[in-house]
């Protein structure tokens, strides 16, 4: 009573023949296919297209290659031009309103037209895209003489497969629309061969015939591109590379050049390199034949100089300075910016220092860029010798290896931030020779004022300026800081003047007013050459940059 009560519902989702199968246990019989269905089953599957993506080529010497880091690849052509002529199977949006209403995506059919209903087939292929809407409308107007609007655009142009070879990183075919640029299919097969391939003769084949020749720096250089419509089957050809000269100095396209011609004027180089303001020669190394020679002219006399295949053109600066510019800091009533003669001395500026009462011109201070960058190196030489003692040091037993692990991992950290410290390139000035001193472009000259403080820091409680006191010694000044922090009462002590000059001090060394007391930390390691390293360059900070560093 149940299976009779059950049957139906099971035939209604199993089917008969799998519910017969259930309730008696004996296996169901096949149901039979329609033809579609064992047409279907026969037909082989069909294969996938499993998009093959070309890696984008880093930007290189030659001028171009910057074209192909995959910006073009993935730019899906909306914005068609207006010469752009309509094929099968492009896409009209297409909308109608008024006395009939009517708004559909119409196909380009095989015979080139689109069907709107009333109206009936209208040709359209080979029209131009920007006279689409009138060429619609004209079709319209036959049936509907008045009261029906038209808008007719392009919506989606038809999909073409292109063919990319020659000198490319990765021949093949590659799909994308009618209205993509050449520079879109050139950038998914990989780009040009920056090696070997041309960026000034690249051919758009159809059969046989050459329908247009693309040079990219046409486009890189005045942003001209002539656009193309590709039908499926064409084929981009980048032709081998022609003749190249190379360009580095004082130019804004420092890059290798190919050129068309057997060879190139100089001024047309320059055009494409683009020389910067200061540029005044050119150099130019010829290679060609068994010899190499070299060339060197004033770009304004270079009018009939004329590049060949493989020179080398290096643009220079060669200006020698007629005058130099200092700046006068500090107390003093005059100009601030002083321009002198090449070859100027401090007499020359001190000539023009308008001193006030409150100016220490015997306490001058020359801070310079050179002296600066001098500095810097060799800070980073003291750090990096620290940092290889750090590293090579060896041990005895397990504790003291892990002692020397964390040691490392402290001076690793020291390094990284001495390095960051900038110097500030003091010159310290003899006053026997004070006023033949040279100046350089760029001097600074600072008047320190007069003052009655005493600065202390470093190693002390509480770091502060001081009232100075005739008498008074290094460990005073000090106790009125607070004295040493905990540690650091044998820490090394460095007295700073006012002009720059640095002096070791002592406990009960004479201070005058305007010194500077710094107080080094007290450096504790097993290992001599780290310590030594690191007190070195605690000095050298100190000096140069005028700060107290620690660990």
């Amino acid at each position: 009573m149940q299976r009779a009560k059950l049957f139906p519902l099971l035939c209604l989702v199993l089917g008969q023949a799998h519910a017969v199968s259930l309730l008696t246990g004996t296996p169901a019989e096949p149901e039979p296919l329609s033809r579609q269905q064992a047409a279907e089953r026969s037909a082989p599957a069909t294969p996938q297209e499993i998009p093959f993506s070309v890696p984008p080529q880093p930007p290189g010497r030659m001028f171009g290659s910057q074209l192909f880091g995959g910006a073009f690849r993935n730019s899906a052509g909306q914005g068609f031009n207006p010469n752009y002529q309509l094929s099968v199977g492009d896409r009209i949006a297409l909308r109608l309103w008024g006395a009939f209403s009517f708004d559909a995506q119409l196909l380009v059919d095989p015979q080139g037209n689109i069907f709107i209903p009333n109206i009936g087939p209208v040709p359209v292929a080979g029209i131009r895209n920007g006279e689409l809407n009138a060429a619609v409308s004209n079709q319209v107007r036959r049936v509907y003489k008045a009261n029906v609007n038209v808008y007719a655009a392009l919506d989606v142009a038809q999909p073409v497969k292109v063919f990319v070879t020659g000198f490319v990183k990765q021949p093949g075919l590659y799909g994308g629309i009618a209205a993509d640029s050449v520079l879109s299919y050139l950038d998914k097969a990989g780009g040009v061969d920056a090696e070997r391939g041309s960026y000034v003769d690249i051919q758009i084949k159809r059969g046989d015939l050459v329908r247009q020749r693309v040079n990219l720096y046409d486009f890189l250089l005045q942003g001209r591109m002539d656009m193309v419509q590709f039908s499926d089957g064409d084929v981009i050809v980048v032709g081998p590379r022609q003749h190249t000269f190379s360009v580095s100095g004082q130019v804004f396209n420092a890059y290798d050049f190919e050129f068309g011609q057997n060879s190139i004027s100089l001024q047309q180089a320059l055009q494409v390199s683009r020389p910067k303001p200061g540029a005044t020669h050119a150099s130019i190394i010829r290679r060609q034949g068994t010899q190499k020679r070299s060339e060197y002219y004033p770009l304004e006399q270079a009018g009939n100089v004329v590049l060949q295949d493989g020179d080398q053109l290096l643009i220079s600066a060669d200006r020698y300075a007629g005058t130099i510019q200092v700046r006068v800091e500090g107390a003093h009533s005059g100009e601030h910016a002083i321009v002198l003669p090449y070859g100027a001395s401090m007499a020359d500026v001190l000539a023009k220092v308008q001193a006030n009462s409150m100016s220490r011109v015997d306490a001058l201070q020359l801070f310079r860029k050179s002296v600066a960058e001098r500095q810097k190196t060799m800070l980073e030489q003291a750090l990096q010798k620290l940092q290889e003692a750090s590293l090579s040091a060896r041990s005895a037993t397990k504790e003291e290896a892990d002692l020397r692990i964390k040691e490392a991992e402290l001076i690793e950290r020291f390094v990284a931030k001495a390095s960051k410290i900038e110097p500030r390139g003091q010159v310290v000035l003899n006053q026997e020779n004070l006023y033949a001193t040279l100046l350089e472009d760029g001097d600074v000259i600072r008047i320190p004022e007069k003052t009655s403080v005493v600065m202390v820091h470093g190693e002390v409680m509480f770091p502060n300026a001081v009232s100075w006191q005739q008498n008074l010694k290094v460990k005073d000044y000090i106790e009125r800081v607070g004295g040493y922090v905990q540690g650091a009462k044998n820490a090394r002590l460095i007295l700073l003047k006012q002009n720059g000059e640095t002096q070791t001090a002592t406990s009960y060394t004479q201070i005058v007013a305007g010194d500077e007391i710094m107080v080094l930390p007290k450096i504790e390691s097993k290992n001599i050459e780290i310590t030594r390293g690191i007190t070195q360059i605690l000095y050298q900070i100190a000096v140069a940059a005028k700060v107290v560093f620690n660990l």
